[in-house]
């Protein structure tokens, strides 16, 4: 940082007090978000999508993996023409609508999903597809966080757009389940037949996204232009190489941080992403059993997330994340290893269900702190003034390697296929997943704590 007289930050002289309209307005937005997220990325349609109906288990996670692969190589590709357009484009909330209104449109064109093989890739591809918007879009949202809150409320109003999302993602499962899974009274979207009830869930999670997404349009006004240029493509990747430079020279360690934050979060997203299709095909789940753990995974990584945030303040968040990846991976060994067999111990019977309700709500449970205390360390190295800036390149190198754990998965399926019995390839995808997770903790490991960390010097756009 330069040696002259400490200025007023960024977000100091831009923001105005915070409005209490504009910050529920903003969580909306997280609340829509949640029905393709939870409903159709995690618990209903990518099941859906990896059913018999559709091929086979193995076969059907294999090509939805490899899509969501693809789908990560395309946001690398775009997020940093997406994030240089939310921070100076003066267009930063039209963006967000534009993506989000994407997303509601490519969800609603999973209604054209029929129970057949042949419509595995169109499924499979409108999920990659809503997944990359989806995340384009999340680039405006998180930048606007800075337009609605003040340096004292930040962490606590981004805190409550992570759990409208989270209780969001249950408020939708429950009316999903007992709407069109288990619906409660008969209606034309009950029926059965061509699982018209499952592909109507697609038009509830479009009306849904559109309807909580409408408030921070109308609530939230939108930035102003900070200049006129715009960079392309090349420029952009040019800024970002820029940027990375001048970290390593003034302070490596936050870019160790990046580097392993950006392996390790993939591996945290893919433990939701691919939760259900695994509580599915591998431990037999039904759909409504699907939901029914998604809604209990959903309260326990928000309090997760709580109690993460109540250790980060006491102990660190470097040890925070050190303690929930360790434990995503002993979780997750124990869902490999077990499966989905029953296993009798004396008197004692323990099911193959059992396996996942247990150790698949403690993959949960760590999720949350992992995800929060990944923020807060950054947050304690960010520059005054420069924040922003240095969260921009955080959600980049994120998106960079955002295929790794989707592949992987994909790949760990493929090897196994010809190796095990019919059916049973699918729950090697977990190692895939773990794979990631330990390569993000091994390149951690050797980072030192935010107190030790030098502060980073990140050149201006």
């Amino acid at each position: 940082m330069s040696t002259a007289a400490p200025q007023p930050s960024e977000l100091e002289l831009q923001i105005a007090p915070v409005r209490k309209g504009q910050v529920l307005a903003w969580a909306s937005w997280d609340w829509g978000s949640a029905a393709f997220n939870a409903v159709m990325t995690t618990f209903v349609f990518t099941v859906y999508l990896t059913s018999s109906a559709f091929g086979g288990s193995d076969h059907a996670s294999s090509v939805l993996g490899l899509a969501l692969g693809i789908g990560g190589l395309l946001i690398a590709l775009l997020a940093p023409v997406s994030g240089q357009r939310s921070d100076a484009g003066g267009r930063r909330k039209l963006w967000l609508g534009i993506h989000t209104g994407v997303v509601a449109l490519l969800t609603g064109l999973c209604f054209f999903a029929y129970p057949r093989p042949e419509f595995l890739w169109y499924g499979a591809g409108l999920i990659a597809a809503g997944h990359v918007f989806s995340e384009l879009a999340g680039v405006n949202y998180n930048a606007m966080l800075q337009q609605i809150a003040t340096p004292k409320t930040i962490g606590r109003i981004s805190g409550l757009g992570w759990s409208a999302g989270y209780f969001g993602g249950i408020v939708a499962l429950l009316l999903v389940l007992v709407l069109f899974v288990q619906p409660v009274f008969h209606w034309f979207g009950s029926s059965t037949a061509e699982s018209l009830n499952i592909r109507l869930v697609a038009v509830f999670s479009m009306l849904w996204i559109v309807v909580f997404s409408l408030p921070v349009m109308f609530s939230v006004p939108e930035v102003r232009r900070r200049r006129a240029a715009k960079l392309g493509v090349v420029a952009s990747y040019a800024l970002l190489f820029r940027r990375i430079r001048a970290i390593w020279q003034t302070s490596p360690h936050t870019l160790y941080f990046l580097i392993a934050s950006a392996v390790f979060r993939d591996g945290l997203a893919a433990v939701f992403t691919f939760g259900g299709v695994i509580a599915a095909g591998t431990f037999g789940f039904s759909l409504s059993q699907v939901i029914f753990f998604a809604v209990f995974g959903n309260v326990v990584a928000a309090v997760g997330a709580i109690l993460g945030g109540v250790l980060d303040d006491r102990i660190g968040p470097k040890r925070v994340i050190i303690g929930s990846l360790i434990g995503l991976l002993i979780a997750g060994f124990a869902v490999l290893a077990l499966g989905n067999e029953t296993y009798h111990l004396g008197g004692f019977t323990w099911p193959g269900a059992a396996t996942f309700w247990v150790f698949g709500l403690f993959l949960c449970l760590f999720v949350g702190p992992a995800q929060a205390s990944a923020r807060a360390y950054l947050a304690r190295l960010a520059p005054d003034g420069e924040s922003g800036e240095l969260f921009g390149l955080y959600a980049t190198t994120g998106r960079a390697v955002s295929f790794l754990s989707p592949t992987l998965f994909s790949l760990s399926i493929a090897v196994a296929t010809p190796l095990v019995a019919s059916g049973q390839a699918q729950r090697w995808g977990i190692l895939g997943i773990m794979v990631v997770l330990l390569a993000g903790l091994l390149v951690l490991l050797p980072v030192r704590p935010p107190a030790k960390v030098a502060t980073a010097v990140v050149p201006e756009l």
